[in-house]
């Protein structure tokens, strides 16, 4: 089929993004007025975040590490209101025990 039986094709647009590892990945937009082209792309093989200057790639995103329960009830309360907080379950439990 030639382009006579498909239409016309929309003006596009090449952008080349580079990834702090090195990466090249050359996407093609469309070029009209509503479709911004994006400041960073993801780089399809290693995952990072890919820029449009070689020479200054985006900065690697940093991951939090996992933080379990404890680690999130150990940043908001001290040992002291722990220690007060157990002594308070443990005797509503000794309470309803009877002992």
């Amino acid at each position: 089929m030639g382009e006579t039986e498909r239409g016309e094709v929309a003006p596009r647009l090449k952008v080349t993004f580079w990834c702090a590892n090195g990466h090249e990945t050359s996407p093609t937009f469309a070029v009209d007025g509503e479709v911004e082209i994006p400041v960073t792309w993801d780089c399809p093989r290693c995952g990072l975040p890919a820029g449009t200057d070689q020479a200054n790639p985006p900065s690697p995103v940093r991951h939090e590490p996992y933080k379990t329960h404890l680690a999130y009830v150990k940043e908001r309360r001290t040992d002291e209101d722990g220690a007060a907080l157990l002594e308070e379950a443990l005797a509503a439990l000794r309470a309803r025990r009877g002992g």
